[in-house]
């Protein structure tokens, strides 16, 4: 039996993940200033994590299947800690952008292995709790990460966030040493006809993903701008009514472990597709109230919550010895498919309107639901 404080260790590491990507939204101006270039050019600091993550992310999962998940998540949160300590003594623009592509590399290398460990070490009917568990830590990073970096920066200067993460990293690495346990022996091959099949179920199952989840995200970033044109919202409010989507997601996460008593993951996986799919499209498209635009903001968000630990669940228990890899190769996708949804639907919503722009981020979600549907139809 793993430790009890596992769960918690890893949604430590994740949550510095999440905090770390989304943190330097209201940083720009003093990072600009610190390194005198302007908040455009400061931009490259987050464009430099993000492309890192996407592009390492499957060799990294190969890396864990490999060498083990322990050495590689423990690398992982020394490189993180040592990158972001690093980064408040550099002097350039360029050597801060740099860093931050090794951080980009220590947080691709962070969340499949978290996962796989997981997989490896949680019975598969307990899975997706524990994920949906891990996963609230990242949730509270990307939804408390840039407040914390916003208020730490302006009382302490643009150093602290980084200082803060740098400590928390070495604690999780600290626990960790404790806590994740060593490596189990590789499993045995399984038959070449089951690895196909499984093969070919996975690769259905990331182009799912990737449908539901990227235009999730993509139609998130058209939901404040909607509530400021429609509602007559002010900036503090849009930002408090936004929030609804990340409690939305906590509550989701909260509950995933919950569904697996009533309904298989692959189950939970179509209906709560399908409920994002509904409720991100009557929020951006239809002409209703603010208390009912809030209901979908908060249905959204926590069918995506419900959603993304089964989906996790699925493709850990369906990739066998290649967990981290499979693991690996989805958040891959999932990255691409939101830098390629943005500019479809922003392009969209310029020529054509919002409306149009939101049915078909909607239309892509359903389509995602409906794909994850046929493979478990065919191979369960």
């Amino acid at each position: 039996m793993p430790s009890p404080f596992l769960l918690p260790v890893l949604a430590l590491a994740v949550c510095m993940v999440g905090a770390a990507e989304f943190m330097l939204a209201p940083m720009l101006a003093p990072l600009a200033s610190a390194f005198n270039t302007s908040p455009a050019h400061a931009s490259g600091l987050v464009s430099a994590y993000a492309l890192s993550y996407a592009a390492a992310a499957p060799l990294m999962g190969w890396l864990s299947d490999r060498a083990g998940r322990r050495k590689v998540l423990l690398a992982a949160m020394l490189l993180f800690a040592v990158d972001s300590l690093a980064l408040t003594l550099v002097p350039t623009l360029q050597a801060a952008m740099a860093l931050r592509i090794l951080g980009g590399l220590a947080a691709a290398a962070t969340i499949p292995t978290v996962f796989a460990l997981i997989a490896d070490r949680i019975p598969p009917a307990k899975q997706a709790g524990a994920m949906g568990g891990v996963m609230l830590g990242m949730t509270a990073g990307i939804a408390a990460g840039p407040a914390a970096a916003g208020l730490l920066a302006e009382a302490w200067g643009w150093r602290a966030p980084f200082l803060l993460i740098a400590g928390s990293c070495l604690a999780a690495f600290g626990l960790g040493w404790w806590v994740i346990p060593r490596d189990l022996p590789r499993a045995r091959k399984t038959k070449e006809s089951s690895i196909e099949k499984a093969s070919a179920g996975i690769f259905r199952l990331l182009l799912a993903k990737g449908a539901w989840n990227g235009s999730a995200v993509a139609g998130y970033v058209f939901a404040g701008e909607a509530l400021r044109m429609r509602y007559g919202l002010e900036v503090g409010a849009v930002g408090i009514a936004v929030s609804v989507f990340g409690l939305g997601l906590g509550i989701g996460n909260t509950l995933a472990g919950h569904c697996r008593r009533y309904l298989r993951e692959e189950d939970t996986l179509v209906l709560a597709t399908v409920v994002v799919a509904c409720a991100m499209t009557l929020f951006l498209t239809a002409a209703i109230g603010l208390p009912v635009a809030l209901g979908c903001l908060l249905a959204w968000g926590a069918a995506l919550g419900i959603a993304a630990p089964a989906s996790t669940a699925i493709l850990a228990q369906r990739a066998g010895a290649n967990k981290g890899k499979v693991l690996a190769a989805s958040e891959s996708v999932n990255n691409v498919a939101v830098l390629m949804l943005l500019p479809v639907a922003a392009s969209a919503s310029a020529t054509y309107g919002v409306t149009p722009a939101s049915a078909l981020l909607g239309g892509i979600c359903l389509a995602g639901a409906i794909l994850s549907a046929t493979v478990r139809r065919r191979e369960v």
